[in-house]
């Protein structure tokens, strides 16, 4: 028998050897390798392996002498990462070609197939020296990366030619400020911050390709590829130095873990991955007293990242400069000229900087002055390089002395009345940790995750978030934006109020307790520090106190209820702290995320404003005048539709008190346009039935009313779809089973049964293709749910789709709440859970099942939980036992959907 080894080819030879040992080099990171002191030696050692294989592929494929393997971009800097692409050159001479050479076309094939069978994934690109240097003289991608170009293997003299040729034609002022250009792109795809909940280490602000630019930028401008080259040619001070090799390694590391725990690239630090990456650390979650969970395993190592991104950025901005300086200066271009904006500071070319490098240490009243010059100052654009490494060594003077200074304290204040720059300032201020370092209490929440599935910022980005959204309502050029927030706000005679609520209103986040109650009394405190006047600070500790309200109650009660309107308005006191929360309250929704926000909820909060001022001082109408107006506009746009005088009639008599009451006059014009002459036609055919009783139970007529009709929304988003029929326990579940399966999802529901026993319902319904092809949508849905409705088979289970990453990672325990209203003549039904398509006609099938009726119910979606409430009805609510039965089968369901 022959030797089976005999039988292996030299690439499969290759391909078991390189697996074997990778797998070794793997298994021995994954055991402990991956201490920061030895990651460097195991990325270099996976490199080392990876270059060995490659020169014995080269050999077995027998390619020419003339030709050159470079390993380029991450690959060429001998940084490679578990599961990284391995970038390749094949570098031939000017005068070989593949396409007129078979032999040399048929190895390189050989070569490329050879590296794939034995699992190195190889990025390959085939090109002569004038192609590369044609290539990269357009393409700042290629010059990137054959400006990390190193040989593997092949003609040395070919390959050192080319780098000799390369540099001399790399024009090293352009490639920086392309590449700039470029890292700031890359950063408006981030939203310009570190602090996203899932960041990328990699291509996030603040991540290692941040550093990877500024060693670009070294490297092209002849200063050398090491950190301490930056230093020995006076750009870096040794403290940044140890700072730079500390937030890389760290950076690396988790970069490492990630690979190695997700088993293929992967460079996001996503939910799923978070908490094992924590745990490979040697992470562990901490606990209370009580036995709870102060702090994940996971919120440790993001603490630990966002800390490292932050200072990353911090050096990005400071290095970057000094090199764009060096380069101006090699190229002979004068220096910027000083403007002095006072004995301490100048303007330099738009930037603020220190007239000396020691000024903060010496006189700390200066760094929250440089603040306040930067909003003063015309056209400044941020602060200089000279002044960040100021404000980076400063952070040991900004103490308790520092932040009880009186001085210090109007100072602060001032930056927050100023007319202009408060934003970018605040910002500024988060980026140089002197935010953190003057508000103590804003330097717990620095890099705070939020486990709630409704933000996807930190506690702190999301507080500057809400503090730009607020500002914008303030200024001219963005009251296209949110027009009625903007008119509100133009009539606010101190914005600051505002702006030190918008600060304060998360502040006590993570600390267990209700946030809002110990915000309240952390801006308390602060008003007292700041010496505010007391009708301030009282309005002030209102808003942060109060700052969910709002919200909660323009998407979970009925609005259409007098009670909970003058119930709201006692909260709110007065038109002006109304006012303040309503702007507070729309910027802090729209600040959690970008898919929170939507037209409808921003109705629902302006309909509760204006409702709210009626309310209050006495100007609030009764419920017989809100109702005769209602009535008046709608037969107003009815007769400019020429609608026949009464035709309104037969329909409205069916109708009470309220229908009018929730429904506004546009909506009561569209239901009468689209109804009454079907209701009075059919009012003709059966004038021969004997009674009511005997008109509902003809097959005849529940055929001919099951009338739907759609609309584009007029709150802009949507469609409002109309279903009017004969009303039956089962109608809320059938239709909220057909807009499941047809891929809408419901944001409101008015529902409604009139005097004969009709449903007349209107919901809100999106989808990710409305508005571009709503028409086919009406269409579509006119079509369609009369069927669905009409169906008296058994409603089929909820076809539950798939949970999310996030809902995976932080799942929310379902929670229902069942109780009788204040006048014990309805039940309020709330339910709490993620979200998951098939969640709401899971609930309705239940209601169904039972026989219990909907009268409203009002649909919020919170990123990625639900928070829904129903006002119900059915005599089986009285039972209690058949009330338990309804709660169990109710938390069974949400459980089934949030599994």
């Amino acid at each position: 028998m022959p030797n089976d080894t005999a039988l292996v080819s030299p690439a499969q030879a290759v391909r078991n050897d390189y697996r074997n040992k990778k797998a070794q080099l793997l298994a021995s990171m994954r055991a402990g390798g991956l201490a920061s002191r030895g990651l460097r030696t195991g990325l270099a050692a996976l490199s080392e392996l990876t270059d060995e294989m490659l020169r014995r592929l080269w050999e077995i494929a027998e390619l020419n002498s003339d030709v050159a393997l470079v390993a380029v971009g991450g690959y060429g800097r001998g940084e490679l990462f578990p599961y990284s692409d391995i970038d390749v050159l094949l570098l031939l001479p000017e005068s070989a070609t593949p396409a007129s050479d078979e032999t040399l076309r048929q190895r390189i094939e050989d070569f490329i197939r050879h590296c794939w069978d034995a699992g190195l994934e190889i990025g390959s690109s085939v090109r002569n020296t004038q192609e590369c240097l044609s290539l990269a003289e357009h393409d700042i991608t290629v010059q990137t990366a054959l400006l990390e170009a190193r040989q593997i293997t092949g003609q040395h003299e070919l390959f050192k030619d080319f780098q000799q040729r390369f540099h001399e034609q790399l024009d090293a002022l352009d490639f920086f400020t392309a590449k700039r250009l470029e890292m700031r792109q890359r950063h408006a795809k981030f939203e310009d911050t570190p602090y996203a909940l899932e960041p990328n280490c990699k291509e996030s602000p603040g991540g290692l390709r941040d550093l990877h630019i500024i060693s670009w930028a070294a490297r092209a401008a002849g200063i050398g590829s090491q950190w301490e080259d930056l230093e020995r040619a006076g750009l870096a001070t040794s403290h940044e130095m140890r700072q730079l090799r500390h937030n890389e390694a760290m950076l690396s590391l988790i970069r490492a873990h990630l690979h190695l725990i997700a088993g293929r690239r992967e460079d996001r630090l996503v939910f799923d991955l978070q908490t094992s990456v924590a745990e490979s650390f040697g992470f562990a979650n901490e606990f209370s007293e009580d036995g709870r969970i102060a702090l994940r395993a996971s919120e440790i190592l993001m603490r630990r990242y966002y800390w490292a991104a932050k200072a990353v950025t911090q050096l990005n901005q400071i290095l970057l400069q000094g090199i764009e300086q060096y380069l101006r200066t090699a190229r002979g271009e004068p220096l910027p000229e000083l403007h002095r904006i006072n004995e301490r500071f100048f303007d330099k070319a738009g930037m603020i900087e220190v007239a000396r490098d020691d000024l903060y240490e010496t006189d700390p009243r200066a760094i929250l002055e440089t603040f306040l010059l930067y909003e003063q100052t015309p056209g400044a654009k941020g602060l200089s390089m000279r002044t960040l490494r100021a404000l980076y060594n400063a952070r040991t003077v900004m103490n308790h002395a520092f932040r009880a200074d009186p001085v210090n304290r109007s100072t602060f204040l001032a930056i927050l009345q100023q007319p202009q720059g408060i934003t970018h300032a605040m910002r500024l201020m988060n980026q140089t940790s002197v935010l953190g370092r003057y508000l103590w209490v804003f330097r717990r929440i620095v890099g705070q995750m939020q486990h709630d599935l409704f933000h996807v910022y930190t506690v702190d980005q999301h507080i500057l978030m809400v503090l730009r959204n607020v500002r914008r309502f303030f200024i001219a050029e963005h009251a296209h934006e949110y027009p009625f927030c903007s008119q509100l706000a133009a009539g606010w005679d101190k914005p600051w109020i505002m702006f030190v609520a918008a600060l304060f209103h998360d502040i006590a986040k993570g600390r267990g307790g209700d946030h809002s109650e110990l915000g309240a009394v952390e801006v308390r405190r602060f008003c007292q520090q700041h010496d505010l006047a007391a009708v301030d600070a009282e309005l002030i500790e209102f808003l942060v106190r109060e700052h969910l309200l709002m919200s909660s109650v323009a998407q979970k009660e009925d609005l259409s209820n007098p009670d909970v309107i003058q119930a709201f308005a006692v909260r709110v006191r007065n038109e002006r702290y109304l006012t303040a929360l309503y702007l507070l309250t729309v910027a802090d929704v729209r600040g959690t995320s970008p898919k929170v926000w939507n037209a409808w909820k921003g109705k629902l909060l302006e309909d509760l404003y204006r409702l709210t001022v009626r309310a209050l001082g006495g100007r609030a109408p009764d419920a017989d005048a809100v109702i005769e107006s209602r009535k008046r506009e709608a037969l107003v746009r009815l007769a400019q539709a020429c609608e026949p005088h009464d035709s309104h009639k037969a329909l409205w008599d069916t109708l009470d008190v309220r229908y009018f009451m929730r429904h506004e006059a546009g909506e009561i014009a569209w239901h009468t346009r689209q109804l009454s002459r079907h209701i009075t036609k059919e009012q003709k055919e059966h004038r021969g039935h004997k009674d009511d009783k005997e008109l509902l139970q003809s097959p005849a007529i529940e055929v001919s009313k099951t009338i739907v009709r759609a609309r584009l929304s007029p709150v802009g988003e949507g469609l409002q779809v109309l279903v009017y029929t004969l009303d039956r326990p089962d109608l809320f579940a059938r239709i909220c089973g057909y807009f499941d399966r047809a891929g809408f999802s419901i944001l409101d529901a008015k529902i409604h049964t009139t005097r004969d026993g009709h449903a007349l319902d209107t919901f809100q319904v999106v989808s990710s293709m409305i508005p571009d092809h709503y028409r086919e949508f009406v269409n579509m849905v006119e079509a369609e749910l009369p069927r669905a409705i009409r169906s008296h088979a058994a409603l089929p289970a909820p076809r539950l789709g798939r949970v999310s990453r996030r809902v995976k990672s932080f799942p929310i325990t379902p929670r229902i709440d069942l109780r009788p209203d204040e006048k014990a003549q309805h039940w309020l039904l709330s339910v709490s859970a993620s979200d998951r398509a098939g969640l709401l006609y899971g609930v309705a099938r239940v209601l169904a099942a039972h026989g219990i009726s909907l009268e409203l119910a009002k649909i919020t979606t919170l990123g990625e939980r639900v928070e829904d409430t129903f006002l119900l009805r059915g005599a089986q609510l009285q039972n209690s036992k058949t009330q338990l039965e309804i709660e169990q089968e109710l938390l069974e369901t949400l459980e089934s959907c949030c599994t």
